[in-house]
Order: C-alpha cells, then structure tokens, then sequence
C-alpha cells in the first residue's frame, strides 16, 4: 500500500493543475487517472492517421491562467480567423472582427445581417465588459433576458449570435447566464482562439510534464472507486490495484458518482468528424446554418486552420450539434452540404462523439467561485468550480491546492 501526502483523482486540467502547485510546494503527491492517457475531456486520438479532438475544442491564449501556466508557443497554435461564416437562404454572409480584419468591415456591412440599431444594442449589452471584466458581474439573468435588456433583436441575434454561441455554451435556448457569456465574448475579443497543431490533447500533455518535473506522479489506468476517512487521512480503493492512502485528497476527476463528490447539471455536445479528399471551402472561419434549418450548430473546415490534423492531401471536417441528439448521419450530411455549398457523399465518417456532460451548465446568476473544500474534509477541482472553460478548470485546480497547504500547514 502506498502512501502519500496528497492523492489527487483525475488527470484533467484541473488536477494536472493542482498537483503542480502541490509538488512545487515539496509535498509528496500522486495524480490517478481512469483513463490511459491525461485531459480528461481535453483529448486527441489518431484515427487513420487523422487527429480527432474528443469534440471541438479551441485554446484561446488570452486566458489569464493560459498565459500563467501554459508555454502557448510551444504549442505552435494554429489560429481561427476571428469571424463566423453564416448561411443564409440564398448566399453565405461572412461576420469578422473589425480590428483583426479591418479589410472585411466593408463585407460585413453590405451582408444585411448588421444593421446600425443591432450595433448600438450589441455595444449596450457587451460593450461595458469588454472595457472591464468586472462590469459582467452586475447583473443576474439569463442571455435571452439580456438581449431583450439591450434592444438586441433582429438578425444578428437570430441568425448569427444565438447559433453561434449554441455550440459555444452547448445551449440554444439562452438560458445560459448572461454575464458568463459576456465574459466570453470579452475573451474572444481580445484573444484569438486557435488549436495546438498536435491537437488539444497537447494542452494537458504539457501540463503533465511539467507536473512531473515539479515531482509529482502520474498513474494511468488507476480508476479510483472508492474512498474511506481514516484517523489519519483517506484510504482510496483502486479497481484492480493496491489501495492507496493519503493525509488529503483532491477529486478533479469530473463528474464520477462513484466518488460521492458534488455532481452539477452539465450541457452535452456531439461532434461528427468527417474525411474528404478536397476541402469543401477554402475559408478557415466557423460557419453557422444562419437559417437554423437542421441539428449542425457549427462546423469548420479544421485542416484548412491546422493541417497537421490530417494525413498530406487530406482534410478533415468537423461538425457539432447539441445533446440530447437524434440526428442521423445523412440528415447531418444534407445539412452540411447546403452549409458548404458541397457534395457531402464523398465524405468518410470517421468518428461521432457524444459528450453527455461536455461543460458545466452556468445559469444565473454567475458564481465563479464555488467552494473548493468539502465538509467531509476532501477537496474537489474542476470547471464547475469556476467558469465552464480551460481557464475555469486551471484556476480551479490552483484554488485547490492553495486550500490544501494553507490547511496542511495549520
């Protein structure tokens, strides 16, 4: 039976987090993970010699706990334009931000989705958080009701924001809360999204080095299925494995019931991963079915941003709907080859993900800072202790550990 000073469960960017923090701080710590490989949600796979993110995921470097704690360089980020293609009944519109592409302002006005009293209500609704953050923190309603607040209507909402941000925050009902998705937007605003050119599952490899090079240790294939207060600490059953004990323990491993850890109502998203031999466009923007005409909330061309993530000559497309889900694979082809302007029956369907629980759902009001100690004496990490995103799950992981050694050295 081995013993340490701290168990961490999980291997995701929460608890990779953590267990960095805690071995920079010279406790003796040990990260199990279920899974054969680190990132929890945060994962590649190479299938047929393409790379297939477990659902569409993107990095924005202008996190702050991103720019702390994660070597983006090293990552060689391929970047998304910061603009949205839309299809509308008779063309596709294309929306980009002003400042980063100054040359599409003129496009973007003549596409009759931007009329000047949307622009007033959208600088109303976002304008004052993209000033400061804290303005978001006024405020406690859900992002339909703050639309209304705003005077924002119209086709901007209706054919550009709310299918757009469905994929982003897995709800299109905007029932979401409205300061969580300004501060999402303030984010997009200022940084630009991209993905790691081996895949996002790059992201929690970095971290787990540089967790092992702090001292801390990762096991794989170690699922935790239990864990018992002992007068000294915790005992932890491990399935197939010795158990382990620990004077403290973190949870950071999602939502496992089988850990009786707080479990929040979580939002589910289905990516659909599809080969071709030509791209069907040559535009490396997300593009949103503006006429809300099947289940695809949003689909891009990914080796149009990062080659690397299919074989030479090959491109890989990804499309995204929400869960619960009943699209069946021709519809999603039908749909997309009207988004796409293509003929979709060439397209190899390589892999469906269906995430149950992709993001924690953030109703109003917005609680960033949700307890990271339990009353049992655990600790828990996660993004559902934050804010549903990278940067909720590293803050949160770091939050943990600062609670462990403040209550370790008492």
């Amino acid at each position: 039976m081995s013993e340490y000073d701290v168990v961490v469960v999980g291997a995701g960017l929460a608890g990779l987090r953590a267990a960095t923090r805690l071995a920079e701080a010279g406790r003796d710590v040990v990260v199990l993970e279920a899974n054969d490989a680190v990132g929890g949600r945060e994962r590649t796979d190479i299938v047929d010699g393409f790379r297939l993110d477990l659902g569409f995921h993107v990095l924005n470097p202008a996190y702050p706990a991103v720019r702390r704690w994660v070597d983006v360089d090293a990552l060689v980020l391929r970047r998304f334009p910061v603009a949205v293609g839309v299809r509308l009944d008779d063309r596709v519109a294309r929306l980009a931000h002003p400042l980063r592409h100054p040359g599409s302002i003129a496009a973007t006005l003549a596409s009759g989705l931007v009329r000047p009293a949307d622009v007033a209500a959208l600088a109303r609704w976002v304008g004052p958080t993209l000033v400061s953050a804290r303005a978001a923190k006024r405020g406690g309603v859900a992002l339909d009701e703050g639309w209304d607040r705003a005077g924002l209507r119209g086709p901007l909402r209706e054919a550009v924001l709310e299918p757009f941000l469905a994929g982003v925050i897995a709800d299109d009902r905007q029932q979401t809360s409205d300061a969580f998705v300004r501060l999402l937007i303030r984010s997009f605003a200022l940084g630009r999204p991209g993905v790691p050119a081996a895949g996002i599952g790059a992201l929690p490899a970095q971290l787990a080095d540089t967790a092992r090079r702090a001292g801390a240790g990762i096991r794989l294939s170690h699922r935790v299925v239990s864990t018992r207060r002992r007068a000294h600490g915790w005992h932890l059953g491990v399935e197939g494995r010795d158990a382990v004990t620990a004077r403290t323990l973190v949870l950071a491993s999602g939502l496992d019931h089988a850990l009786d850890a707080p479990h929040p109502r979580t939002r589910g998203l289905q990516t659909w991963w599809f080969a071709a031999d030509s791209a069907p466009s040559s535009d490396a923007a997300l593009r949103v079915d503006g006429r809300r005409r099947g289940p695809v909330v949003n689909t891009a061309v990914m080796t149009n941003t990062a080659p690397t993530y299919a074989p030479r000559g090959r491109h890989l497309i990804q499309a995204t709907c929400l869960m619960p889900s009943d699209a069946s694979e021709d519809g999603i082809r039908r749909q997309l080859a009207e988004i796409w302007e293509a003929d979709t029956r060439p397209w190899r369907l390589l892999r469906r993900d269906d995430i149950a629980h992709a993001l924690p759902a953030q109703d109003p009001p917005l609680r960033l800072r949700r307890p990271v100690r339990l009353d049992d004496g655990r600790y828990v990490a996660g993004d559902h202790r934050d804010s549903a995103s990278i940067q909720g799950a590293l803050v949160s992981g770091q939050r943990a550990a600062e609670a462990v050694l403040a209550d370790l050295a008492r």
